[in-house]
């Protein structure tokens, strides 16, 4: 895995099809407590109405980016704005932002109609529209006539939507959502996904999300920012992170790629052969010549990878460790030797293979992503 305090960090870019005035935009944040430094050199431009999603490890440094927005971390160095003003040193109430946090905050003694409403007094917004705009909140949330309840009387899912209206309520510029979601059960968070994305896209509402659940961050971003160790590693569509890793820590983190360390033992063009640590020989389709003898890592998705009589391209021969059958798919892993162990997720073609029994592992040359020996994605 690369660590991202010694690997040298390929070239990274905001919303670079992006035009007008950036919804939000860092510039070289730091935020340090003491000599700790839980921040360093972020540097982002986020475009109006999109999702953004910080994706990460515990301790990585996304919360505290999202705290830093909203006002309630002071940062260190740098500068941060919202729709073109700067506010890295305005008080939280005059940002203008909605927070959504993962414990929904809700007051528990006040109703749906007082919780919705709570943040509308701060914006100076009259009596008379009050009312209105909750409503208006409650039906985005699908919730309506639901006023006068407790939260003590709404379930976790329901909670959330109340507190999402909450945020939304007074038409914020842009919207926090701090692991809103890891509080609720598997349903529940499939379920929320969906609506927390068909609101945002509704509203036009700029949204950043923040989570260390890898299938959240695809399924619902139009960009991710991958952090590691306080500083960020990649940025790209959700395809573009998956796909083509930037470094080794993004292809572990997202999906546990197969990492398969090597060293070029012939090279042709456009295509290299590479005699992998674990004894076997894999070609690959390469950006550009490599170097006779140098060190790489051959990065295959486990679904990239066929299995027994399926398999195609390389080929490579192992012993089946464990399999796990999940209807029309099966997840495979496979010791090749040399201790090295390979993931496939496949579909089932016709018998399960069993534990113990000598398989195929196959992928297309150009299936893969090389990594250099710093662990950093080689490119044109």
């Amino acid at each position: 895995m690369a660590n991202s305090t010694q690997t040298p960090r390929p070239a990274t870019a905001g919303f670079a099809a992006a035009t007008g005035q950036p919804a939000v935009e860092f510039r070289d944040i730091s935020i340090a407590y003491g000599s700790f430094v839980a921040v360093r050199n972020f540097s982002l431009s986020i475009a109006k109405g999109s999702f953004v999603t910080l994706l990460g490890p515990s301790g990585c440094g996304k919360t505290t980016i999202l705290r830093s927005i909203a006002g309630l971390v002071d940062v260190t160095t740098g500068q941060i704005s919202i729709g073109g003003r700067r506010v890295d040193d305005v008080p939280i109430y005059k940002r203008n932002i909605g927070l959504v946090f993962q414990s929904y905050a809700l007051f528990p003694h006040k109703n749906v109609f007082d919780n919705v409403a709570f943040g509308l007094k701060y914006h100076n917004v009259p009596k008379s529209e009050i009312a209105r705009k909750v409503a208006q909140a409650l039906d985005m949330v699908r919730l309506p006539g639901s006023e006068k309840k407790l939260p003590s009387q709404l379930s976790g899912g329901q909670q959330q939507r109340i507190a999402l209206a909450r945020a939304i309520v007074f038409e914020p510029e842009v919207l926090l959502l701090d692991e809103p979601l890891s509080a609720l059960d598997a349903n529940m968070r499939e379920e929320m996904r969906v609506e927390i994305k068909k609101i945002q896209k509704a509203t036009g509402i700029t949204a950043i999300f923040v989570t260390h659940d890898q299938e959240e961050a695809l399924s619902m971003s139009d960009q991710v920012v991958v952090m590691n160790a306080g500083a960020i590693e990649q940025i790209g569509t959700p395809a573009q992170v998956y796909d083509t890793p930037a470094t080794a820590f993004v292809a572990d983190f997202l999906g546990k790629a197969n990492m398969l360390l090597g060293k070029v033992n012939g090279a042709q063009g456009t295509q290299a052969t590479v005699m992998l640590d674990a004894g076997q020989t894999v070609t690959v389709d390469t950006p550009k010549p490599l170097t006779t003898g140098a060190t790489i890592t051959v990065v295959v998705r486990p679904q990239k990878l066929s299995v027994g009589a399926a398999a195609r391209g390389n080929r490579l021969t192992g012993k089946v460790v464990s399999n796990s059958y999940l209807g029309g798919s099966a997840i495979y892993e496979v010791d090749i030797g040399g201790g090295v162990l390979l993931r496939a997720n496949t579909q089932i073609t016709g018998a399960l293979a069993s534990e113990g029994e000598t398989v195929e592992l196959g992928f297309d040359p150009a299936a893969c992503v090389l990594l250099d020996e710093r662990g950093v994605r080689i490119t044109v």
